[in-house]
């Protein structure tokens, strides 16, 4: 039975990259970036070979302790299906010990676990070359895998008990997640270089290696005490064990119930956003930008384009560690860039936002969700990804205050520019790469005053951020200050103004819809 439910559980994995062209789509790009984060936290744990043990076992503690919380806020924030719910095994007719046994073996078998593997082997590699007990390595490396796949299972447990599934509730769950992740990086760079807000970082990060999240990781380091912190992941190991047993036996028994979860199957996107004015438009915009050829093809051109840069770069004789952190601001403007005709796109459909006099800040914001959902893990992995292949982490906050100023400020500049200058655009279903004759050129000054206009913001923090790459250290942190404070700045001025002339110029909207 055993050897049974695990071939299920492979073809559970298998069967996600079957059927229509749209779910396979999604399930691929799910692995493609499930991939390029294994790679992007290998190289980032392998870089730490040339660390000290100190600074190495703070980002291991660190990095550990944030994926144990994670797996086990998953099931809760996000709430996605338990594929090894006990309840869906109980018709084979196992007993609960046996059925328990072989659910936590078959739990093993998972995409987002076979990240904390990669990360586990990295760091009994980064371990070994310390000159730690490679022994000791790898059992503080299998107790941190079962210690994330147990709280997961927990997790899940425990959702299908108290959790009542409602509007929002995944999509702020996703957003949850990406900040928990997006906190490691900085954690890793003030666990890696010489700021002075590293040290309490470190301190912190001792205070994790005596708790159940990081304890596990803490037991490679030479300098932790490892009986101790051995001892505490063996026993939040055995509690958590105990735990999802305890409540995979109630839950098979029926003593205990799960609560009934509001049934919005077959809304799709409506049923997973706020059921505001402001989500509605959010949903429609987002089944537009998942099915509609012209935006999908902006949102592929705009990050190979961004990557292409590097080329021209290289050959102007730019040295490889500056022109490989380019390409990412290219990208985080482009991508900012992209709503500024989004009126337009919507063609003669844009009258029901008019007709049902919609407050302007909903059909703003409900404009931007796409690309926010979209464009933010995009933009944060391939900054990640940049820094680490620049080789310095010294300038990541610098590179994240640039980012975010050229692309929050392009979202509000695009906000404005969408309603006070739309111009013709391709209609829907029709070629993408054909474009509709304009008789007046408001096309090319809109593009252009946004794009000027996000660079021109944006100087205070690109300065900033070219002499922290340079080697100024102080100016590292004023960067950050700078881009995070402009680019807020101007996204929301920008939705703000957006939205109070999409109320007054609603007729002149509809015209152009309907003459263009």
């Amino acid at each position: 039975m055993v050897a049974h439910v695990l071939r299920l559980r492979a073809a559970l994995l298998v069967g996600a990259l079957r059927g229509d062209s749209s779910h396979v789509v999604r399930a691929v790009a799910g692995l493609v970036a499930l991939v390029a984060l294994g790679i992007i936290g290998c190289l980032g744990i392998l870089s730490l070979s040339g660390a000290s043990p100190d600074r190495t076992g703070t980002v291991m503690v660190w990095t550990g302790s944030a994926l144990v919380l994670a797996f086990a806020l998953a099931p809760a924030l996000t709430g996605a299906p338990d594929p090894l719910d006990p309840r869906r095994f109980a018709v084979f007719g196992l007993a609960p010990r046996g059925l328990i046994a072989t659910l936590s073996i078959a739990s093993l078998i998972s995409a987002p676990l076979a990240l904390v593997v990669v990360f586990a082997v990295s760091g009994v590699v980064v371990w070994a070359g310390h000159g730690a007990s490679p022994a000791l390595a790898i059992v503080g490396a299998v107790l941190g895998v079962l210690t994330c796949t147990f709280a997961g299972r927990v997790g899940f447990a425990l959702a299908a008990i108290a959790v009542r599934e409602g509007r929002g509730r995944s999509l702020v769950g996703l957003f949850a997640l990406g900040a928990l992740v997006g906190a490691v990086p900085v954690g890793v760079y003030y666990a890696t270089s010489s700021d002075p807000l590293a040290s309490p970082v470190g301190s912190v990060a001792e205070v994790l290696a005596l708790t159940p999240f990081g304890a596990a990781w803490a037991i490679g380091d030479p300098n932790a005490n490892a009986p101790v912190a051995l001892a505490i992941a063996v026993a939040t190991l055995v509690v958590l064990w105990l735990s999802w047993a305890w409540l995979a036996q109630r839950l098979v028994s029926g003593a205990i119930r799960s609560t009934p979860a509001h049934d919005h199957a077959g809304l799709g996107w409506f049923g997973v956003m706020p059921g505001t004015p402001g989500g509605a438009i959010a949903a429609r915009s987002m089944i537009y930008w998942l099915h509609d050829r012209r935006y999908l093809m902006n949102v592929v051109i705009v990050p190979v384009a961004a990557a292409i840069s590097i080329v021209p770069l290289l050959v102007a004789g730019v040295p490889l560690e500056i022109a490989i952190l380019i390409p990412v601001l290219l990208a985080a403007l482009f991508l900012g860039w992209l709503p500024h005709d989004d009126v337009a796109y919507d063609s003669t459909a844009v009258w029901m936002h008019v007709a049902s006099n919609v407050h302007g800040i909903a059909d703003r914001v409900g404009r931007l969700a796409p690309i926010l959902l979209f464009a933010t893990p995009v933009l944060a992995i391939a900054l990640v990804f940049s820094v680490a292949l620049h080789g310095s982490w010294d300038v990541f906050p610098a590179m994240i205050g640039a980012g975010a100023s050229l692309y929050l400020s392009g979202l509000g500049l695009s906000s404005i520019a969408s309603v006070v200058a739309p111009y013709a655009v391709t209609r829907p279903g029709d070629n993408p790469f054909r474009q509709p004759q304009r008789t007046g050129s408001s096309g090319v000054i809109a593009q252009g005053a946004v794009l000027l206009g996000s660079i021109v913001v944006s100087a205070p923090a690109l300065l900033w951020t070219w002499r922290s790459v340079a080697g100024a250290e102080e100016a590292t942190m004023l960067a950050l200050g700078l881009g995070l404070g402009i680019g807020l700045g101007v996204f929301v001025i920008g939705v703000a103004i957006g939205g109070a002339l999409f109320r007054r110029r609603g007729g002149r909207l509809l015209e152009l819809a309907e003459t263009a």
